[in-house]
């Protein structure tokens, strides 16, 4: 009988997850989402979106990190994970530091996420992780234009550079950086981020 195949193992303790979250608050989430159902109906479906992004991320076995827009709390969903506070600016300064505090911990493969996306299972972030053995960048395309995914091993400051965040251009210039660069990223598969009351999942109506 052929030897069976060893199963990839899984994600070293070198490996960090980011994931970046804005402060729940009546009025200040979900924005463009309230406009059809309101602010508090919006709250609630972030604070089900976070539910969803702590259950898919808490037992995986790398080291984690949140990242917050206004103030570190206490006694909330993300006991446990090492708690930041995002640095001023635009969303590519914010993920370019939170990048850079992982690097500079000494954490070889990082990957960061948003609190957004509905679909993304531990299945697809542990895939990712297995992806940066491979190519320097692995990406995971959202079906707005953007990503709900980005993980690198080593800092590439361009891909921080020069977007128009939260628009439809945003993967598309990713793409064209990484082309530049010589750069042939992972695409993981597109996943729908929650925005507006077309992207909730049936389940959530």
């Amino acid at each position: 009988m052929p030897p069976k195949k060893k199963a990839p193992p899984p994600p070293s303790q070198q490996h960090c997850l980011l994931l970046m979250t804005k402060n729940p608050a009546l009025g200040k989430v979900k924005t463009r989402l309230a406009k059809s159902i309101g602010d508090e109906k919006a709250l609630e479906i972030y604070l089900r979106l976070l539910r969803h992004t702590h259950k898919i991320t808490v037992t995986l076995p790398v080291h984690k990190k949140v990242f917050y827009t206004e103030f570190i709390p206490e006694n909330d969903l993300w006991e446990g994970y090492q708690k930041h506070l995002q640095c001023k600016g635009d969303l590519g300064q914010k993920m370019k530091d939170a990048f850079q505090v992982a690097f500079d911990e000494g954490y070889q493969k990082i990957i960061i996420i948003g609190g957004d996306c509905a679909e993304l299972t531990e299945e697809i972030i542990g895939k990712a992780f297995l992806h940066l053995e491979k190519s320097p960048v692995t990406i995971g395309p959202a079906q707005d234009g953007g990503y709900y995914l980005l993980g690198m091993n080593s800092m590439i400051e361009r891909l921080f550079q020069d977007k128009k965040w939260s628009t439809s251009e945003v993967l598309p210039e990713t793409l064209k950086d990484l082309e530049a660069l010589k750069i042939k990223p992972i695409l993981l598969p597109t996943l729908n981020d929650v925005d507006e009351w077309k992207d909730l999942p049936e389940d959530w109506k």
